[in-house]
């Protein structure tokens, strides 16, 4: 495990219990270096959707919990926030909760002279992605392929 996946899992681990705590829900965590610094940012959210209030309580908890443990050897900024509407598809729970969506998917390839598809996502497994495309055909994708894959919001 990278040093990076290590501080990711460690900070889930002292989140969860937080945001159980709250009601909320742990979309992700990432440990990210923009620039000449490094992030260590938190998603969550609720029902309704998550208010600033939400993010600065367990902002506070968390900062406590990670000055205790120390386990972060570079400084860094921590960031607590909405995942917003573009995020990306990434764990189960994320496919679950938006099964029957529709979403856009990128691909690192063309595929048929394209790259950006858009359809209800229809089925999915630890290797592929199916989606019900807008002419009820389905198209099938290898999740190696997929570059990212999120919501589609019109606005």
């Amino acid at each position: 495990m990278t040093k990076r996946e290590t501080y990711e899992k460690r900070t889930e681990e002292l989140l969860q219990p937080l945001v159980d705590a709250h009601g909320f829900e742990l979309v992700d965590v990432e440990y990210v270096k923009e620039g000449s610094s490094w992030y260590l940012r938190a998603y969550i959210d609720k029902p309704g959707g998550i208010a600033i209030d939400d993010c600065e309580v367990i902002s506070r908890a968390l900062s406590d919990q990670l000055d205790q443990q120390d386990f972060i050897e570079d400084s860094y900024i921590l960031e607590v926030s909405s995942p917003g509407l573009g995020r990306p598809l990434k764990k189960e729970k994320d496919f679950v909760r938006s099964q029957g969506e529709e979403v856009e998917v990128r691909t690192y390839r063309a595929i048929e002279r394209q790259k950006e598809f858009t359809g209800i996502l229809h089925a999915w497994d630890k290797d592929t992605v199916t989606l019900l495309m807008e002419d009820e055909t389905e198209m099938k994708f290898a999740r190696e392929d997929i570059a990212l894959i999120r919501l589609a919001f019109d606005f």
